[in-house]
């Protein structure tokens, strides 16, 4: 990477009229200093935190009270608070416009299209809001539902955060125990669930899970119609409503926003499960908006008006971000499917026709797309295109280079990375610093993100464990159902005291970006030496022969050896010299500790309802050790395919 140019480079009219630089020069008059450059304005970010978070609430208009303390405690990352006396309301903040304007665009698929101006979004929360109250939900309560990505989605929450009741999603792929593991934990007060949904031109039926799942959670639930026929699964399902019933008794009116601590919930997100029952991380409003605000205004350089699209469902903390568009004033582009139905070129025909200024998406579908041959750049007018977001799994460098050359020339190119966790990104774009090929621009505004190795020293040139050092807004309040913390402990602060460590195992580059080489609890120690999987998939995956790749440490011989499972392309076999080309391809690209010793093919590689591969259930079941939780997964029967391998025997 040493001796390449950037793959792209902000103009002077960017550095100069971002809303990044604006906000860098009016913190600078603000507080009589000139920062140097971006990196001396991080710096102090992170250093007056306190000034920093209170700079963010004045700049981006939040609504509320704001107090007069921005942070107590600070020193301390379990007991920091920040705007200890600021109330607020999530949805007010969100429900930002008026008027006929486009508010949100739906797509599920080729069979639905809608377009929901902020009147209309507006009269449907209040709507829901009314019905709420009547339903008994004060708040704190929770409510739970299992939707698509569609505007009644986005309604439902808003009403649910307007009055202080606290909102969980997932997505309605998740199978009945998936959805009970989840749900089951934070005992809500209302169920909600679509009648169905499309996925690859066809009907799924949900009537059977969502009377199942009423049932278990012994609560109300609300039938959105959308693909099925709602009546339906209103008569199969223990009181349950539609949602025009639901809402029928009331007319819209204006919303009443409860006025919350900044600290109040108002996400409970779950970790993905694949090693035990997912884990219940609550969110509050006031860091989850602050943080959102952050990312979208100055690091996104999102302005009103603008078309924003990120490809995920509510089962994927993308959603909750993707949603806090509306407080820039942005038009939310929502997508529910497949997105290669019809076929791979459904999403740009999308981004074309909207004049999408953001394509948020993940690295494996970048990845498809270019192994599918699509060439958005020659076939699709994408003007209006500026900056492309990638996260889920690390972006490889050939993914960088494909975007450039096959979507659009000059587009920003932001991979991100950061997490549930903290419903937000530690690491992500930049609109005043260049890309460089295979590497995330650098640290998030305000977030004292660093790499340090075992000793609890930071590494430059070398990887490490992704830490950070001070206590930032958008941090868990806690975890659901624990207690006295110590869960929440476990999960972060056990590696190093009084330290945020994130299970990323990363490492700085010399142009102050970094490179994620994957999960820290999955990184290789073949002869004690760490290697990421994701350096050894950047070599395997760019091979057209291999449509997909998974990486594992086998315990050996008193030591640890790589297996490395292959996905191939349709056609092709694992010859004895496609297993060579591998090695080889590995060897020259990564080093000779990378190589695997052993290639195996498979017909499948599990992953979770997010899309993102599952090494350590894989790992688990290669060791004879059961996998607590397979209702985590989109496709749990792929797992059979790695038990009892004679291969591995040998």
């Amino acid at each position: 990477m040493t001796n390449e140019a950037p793959l792209w480079v902000p103009s002077d009219q960017i550095r100069k009229d971002s809303p990044m630089a604006k906000f860098i020069a009016w913190c600078g008059e603000r507080h009589g200093l000139n920062f140097a450059d971006y990196d001396a304005f991080h710096a102090w970010s992170v250093e007056r935190r306190d000034d920093f978070w209170t700079a963010i609430w004045d700049f981006c208009g939040v609504k509320g009270n704001r107090g007069e303390r921005a942070l107590i405690n600070g020193d301390v990352m379990l007991e920091a608070r920040f705007f200890p006396d600021a109330e607020l309301n999530f949805a007010e903040n969100l429900l930002s416009r008026t008027g006929a304007g486009d508010a949100l665009i739906f797509r599920g698929e080729d069979k639905v299209r809608d377009r929901w101006s902020w009147d209309r979004l507006t009269a449907l929360v209040s709507k829901l809001q009314q019905a709420y109250r009547a339903a008994g939900i004060v708040k704190g309560d929770r409510i739970a539902a299992m939707m698509p990505n569609m505007p009644e989605t986005i309604a439902a929450m808003l009403a649910a955060a307007s009055i202080g009741a606290v909102w969980s999603s997932c997505s309605p792929d998740f199978g009945e125990q998936g959805v009970l593991d989840r749900f089951g934990q934070i005992a809500p007060k209302l169920f909600i669930a679509c009648d169905g949904y499309w996925y690859a031109g066809k009907l799924q039926d949900v009537s059977g899970k969502i009377a199942a799942v009423t049932a278990r959670l012994g609560v109300p639930s609300v039938i959105v119609p959308y693909a099925g026929d709602a009546a339906a699964v209103v008569a199969v399902t223990p009181n349950a409503r539609t949602l025009g019933d639901f809402v029928a008794p009331f007319d819209a009116k204006p919303v009443e926003y409860v006025a919350l601590p900044f600290s109040h919930p108002l996400y409970i997100l779950f970790s993905s499960g694949t090693t035990g029952v997912p884990k219940c991380i609550v969110h509050s409003a006031g860091g989850t908006l602050l943080q959102h605000l952050k990312e979208h205004r100055l690091h996104c350089g999102l302005t009103e008006g603008e078309r924003l699209f990120y490809f995920t469902t509510c089962g994927w903390m993308m959603w909750n971000w993707l949603v806090s568009g509306l407080a820039i004033g942005a038009t939310l582009c929502l997508f529910d499917g497949s997105p290669f139905h019809p076929d791979g070129n459904v999403l740009f025909d999308y981004a074309a026709d909207e004049k999408f200024a953001i394509f948020g998406t993940s690295a494996k579908y970048i990845d498809a797309v270019r192994k599918g041959g699509f060439t958005p750049r020659t076939t699709h007018d994408l003007s209006s295109l500026r900056l492309m977001t990638s996260t889920g799994s690390p972006l490889s460098p050939e993914g960088f280079s494909f975007v450039y050359e096959g979507i659009k020339p000059d587009v920003q190119l932001a991979s991100i990375s950061g997490g549930t966790d903290i419903v937000s990104c530690f690491v992500l774009g930049n609109p005043l610093k260049p890309v460089w090929r295979g590497e995330i621009q650098g640290a998030g505004l305000g977030l004292a993100v660093d790499v340090w190795n075992d000793e609890g020293q930071p590494v430059r040139g070398e990887k490490g464990e992704l830490v950070c050092t001070k206590a930032f807004p958008s941090m868990p309040i806690m975890f659901w159902n624990d207690p006295d913390g110590a869960k929440y402990r476990a999960a972060y602060f056990e590696r190093f005291d009084n330290i945020w460590c994130h299970g990323d195992f990363a490492e700085w580059t010399q142009h102050g970006g970094i490179v994620i080489h994957g999960r820290s609890d999955a990184t290789l120690n073949p002869g004690g030496v760490r290697i990421g999987t994701a350096e050894i998939y950047n070599q395997v995956e760019q091979m057209e022969e291999v449509a997909e790749a998974l990486c594992i440490g086998q315990d050996w011989d008193d030591d640890v050896r790589v297996v490395l499972f292959v996905r191939l392309a349709s056609g092709v076999a694992l010859t004895d010299d496609l297993i060579k080309a591998i090695k080889t391809r590995i060897r020259t690209g990564a080093s000779p500790r990378h190589v695997p010793a052993k290639i195996i093919a498979v017909a499948d590689i599990p992953r979770t309802k997010s899309g993102k591969i599952v090494e350590l259930a894989v790992r688990e079941v290669v060791h004879g050790r059961p996998v607590k939780n397979k209702e985590a997964l989109a496709n749990p029967e792929a797992l059979h395919l790695f038990e009892g391998l004679a291969e591995l025997g040998r």
